[in-house]
Parts: C-alpha cells; sequence; structure tokens
C-alpha cells in the first residue's frame, strides 16, 4: 500500500496543502517546529483514529477554524481509493470513501500505517494505558472487525460503571441489582473476544519483536512480550496484575470467559464499594522483557529508545505478513537523530524492503543517503520544495 496524494486543509499549522508522495523512501526536512510531525500526524490519525502526540482530536484543528480536513489518494495491488477524514472540533468526526459517506470507524479497513515517534517511549516507561492502546490499534489494523468490538466493549463498561455508580448512590442491595447480570453478560461476551484476541497478536507478534530489537542493536538482549491479565491476576487485588501467561501461549475464548466469570465474582463486593469495573480489558497490560527483566524500570534510556522502535518495526513485518492490505506505509518521525552512525546503518537496511517509508528530520545529514532519493522540504506549513 502506498500513498500517491496528500491533501490537509486547517490541519494543525497547515491552512492548506497539496503533496505528492513516490515509492519508496522519502525524507521530509525542515526546522523544528515547520510542520513535518503534523504532516505524518495527519496520516496516522487516518489510520489510527488516533494521533500519538494528543488525546483530544480537536487540538489538530487549526486555530479558530471549526474543522481540519485530512485527504489522501491510496494504492494497493492497482486499486485506487480516495480516503477522507474530516475532524470537528465539536461533534462526531466525519469520513467518505470514494466521496461516499461511511462510518469513521471503519477508515482502518483502508489505510494501514504504522508510525514511530520519539513519544512512543512511553510505550516502555509509561503507563498501561499507552501500551493497551498500541496493541488494539494493532489489532485493529491487522483486523478490522475488532474496531467494533472494542467500542462495544468500552460502551458496556461505561454503562456498567454507572449502574454501579447509582446503586452505591441510592444503597440498592446486590440481591436487588438483577440489571449488574445482563451487563455482565455483554462485558464477559466482548471482553473475552478482546483477550483471546490480543493474546493471539502477542504470541506472533513476541518474536518479531526480538528480531527487530537485534537488527537494530547488533545483538540478541531477549526482547520480548507478555500479557498481564486482570481476570486471572490476584483476585484479591486486581490492582496488582502480573504477568499471567506464558510468551507465545495464546488463551482462547472459551477460557477467557471462565476466568473472566470467576474475576466478576471475586470482585463484585469490591466493585459495589469502588462503584467501578474493576476487571476486564481495560485493566490489561504488556509486560515487556529485556534481558531477563521487566524493561520498564531496568532498561536504559538508550534500550528503552531501542525496544519502542522495535516494536513498532515488528508491527509493520506482521501486517505486511498477514494483512490483506498488504505493506503498511511505515512512517518514521524524528528517529534517525536518536541513533548512532551504526545503528542508522542498521536501521536503513531494515525499513529498505517496504514498498513506502516516510522519514522526518530537522537536519538532512542525519538520514542515511540510501533514504533521501526523494526529498520534501517543509517551511513554516508549507512545501518549499520536493525533489
Amino acid at each position: 500500500m502506498r500513498v500517491t496524494h496528500v491533501e490537509l486543509k486547517d490541519f494543525r499549522n497547515y491552512r492548506e496543502l497539496t503533496l505528492e508522495l513516490v515509492p519508496g523512501p522519502t525524507l521530509i526536512v525542515g526546522s523544528n517546529g515547520q510542520g513535518k510531525t503534523n504532516l505524518v500526524e495527519a496520516l496516522g490519525f487516518l489510520s489510527t483514529l488516533g494521533s500519538h502526540r494528543v488525546s483530544t482530536d480537536h487540538a489538530m484543528v487549526r486555530q479558530s477554524m471549526d474543522a481540519a480536513i485530512v485527504r489522501v489518494r491510496l494504492e494497493h495491488n492497482e486499486r485506487k481509493f480516495l480516503a477522507e477524514v474530516q475532524i470537528n472540533r465539536s461533534g462526531a468526526n466525519r469520513a467518505q470513501i470514494n466521496r461516499s459517506v461511511i462510518r469513521t470507524r471503519e477508515l482502518p479497513r483502508y489505510f494501514s500505517s504504522v508510525l514511530f515517534a520519539p513519544e512512543d517511549l512511553a510505550l516502555v516507561r509509561g503507563e498501561p494505558s499507552g501500551r493497551r492502546r498500541f496493541i488494539d490499534d494493532l489489532l485493529v489494523l491487522r483486523s478490522p472487525r475488532f474496531s467494533g468490538v472494542m467500542s462495544d466493549y468500552e460502551r458496556v463498561v461505561k454503562q456498567r460503571n454507572m449502574l454501579l455508580k447509582s446503586a452505591r448512590a441510592s444503597g440498592v442491595r446486590d440481591t436487588q441489582l438483577s440489571t449488574l447480570d445482563v451487563w455482565d453478560e455483554r462485558l464477559i461476551a466482548f471482553g473475552s473476544e478482546i483477550i483471546s484476541a490480543r493474546s493471539a497478536l502477542v504470541a506472533d507478534l513476541s518474536p518479531e519483536v526480538a528480531r527487530a530489537y537485534e537488527r537494530i542493536v547488533g545483538a540478541d538482549h531477549g526482547a520480548s512480550l507478555a500479557n498481564s491479565l486482570s481476570v486471572i491476576s490476584r483476585q484479591d487485588d486486581p490492582d496488582n496484575a502480573v504477568a499471567t501467561n506464558d510468551v507465545g501461549e495464546i488463551i482462547s475464548v472459551a477460557d477467557a470467559t471462565a476466568a473472566f466469570t470467576a474475576a466478576l465474582a471475586s470482585v463484585r463486593k469490591a466493585e459495589r464499594d469502588r462503584a467501578i469495573t474493576l476487571v476486564g480489558p481495560h485493566r490489561d497490560d504488556l509486560i515487556f522483557g529485556l534481558n531477563g527483566l521487566p524493561a520498564r524500570g531496568y532498561a536504559s534510556h538508550g534500550e528503552s529508545w531501542s525496544f519502542a522502535l522495535a516494536l513498532k518495526l515488528a508491527s509493520a513485518e506482521l501486517l505486511r505478513r498477514d494483512s490483506a492490505a498488504g505493506d503498511p506505509v511505515l512512517i518514521l518521525d524524528d528517529v534517525f537523530a536518536e541513533l548512532d552512525q551504526s545503528r542508522r546503518e542498521r536501521l536503513a537496511s531494515s525499513i529498505s524492503g517496504f514498498e513506502q517509508v516516510l522519514i522526518t528530520a530537522a537536519v538532512y545529514g542525519d538520514v542515511p543517503a540510501e533514504l533521501a532519493a526523494n526529498v520534501v522540504r517543509i517551511q513554516a506549513g508549507k512545501v518549499i520544495s520536493s525533489e
């Protein structure tokens, strides 16, 4: 898959932008603050329906404007698509494919990309929510139908929490709270499907991460992933989940359903007291391993950076192998400045086979020459040259 044409309107610092892109690597160069990251952020949003920089969509709309538009032309196996999303400052976003309106959550079916940026260091060092979003974004890119499953699960969690809060406020006894059983059934059904799919994805991704990390650093440090599942952690203390299934273990939907059902029963009183759903995919985590230790808390800055980059390269390899969309567009935002010369060369070699790679850099010389055959120069939200 590749992007042949990009149009932006009122996106970040871009009043209007039109840009043609070619296959292979393209280097986007410009001083800090000129709009390089804004450009690749727009493409990432079209693919994942989220920004790697902010949690709210309206931050991407140019100041004083009501909406931003991201429009791209895509090619895959001689098929061409025009994909568009309108990001509204207030109200729901809107999406189109070939000028026909679709549900926004269907966009990932048409465009697959993997973006790495400095903010991804938080995948290793940050909170579980970032790791959950990482694995869920990849799951949707690999199997787009899970976008609906996750939306349904989030809706059930929200409704269930509202019921628990209402029951606590009104003093309703557990025996009188029959409605909760209905929401429990839906929570378990959607949640068990997510747990099983995540475990299968982690089993496939872990060996790819190990290979990607070794390619980047030039040595095998035993990089690995494992699930930390709240439904099979210490059920008397669901906030202290530990790695609860081995690397490579896949949990069936039936096993997840049984564990989820038992976990909900064990925390029912605690949920009533705290008025919140305490177990389920929204409380799970990923454990990243390096040299036999958890990367979070033990890995150095350089090791954490390399691990985060390996996660994204492994994701791209997995998608190009398994996704119907073929090669994802690989986007590397300000990566090479953090790498020494040997790692730059190894990274360049690792990504050379992708159909399209977009790279941003503040300094032209930071990027190996083989990745700079096509150059786009950005200044103050405008393309000043395209070579």
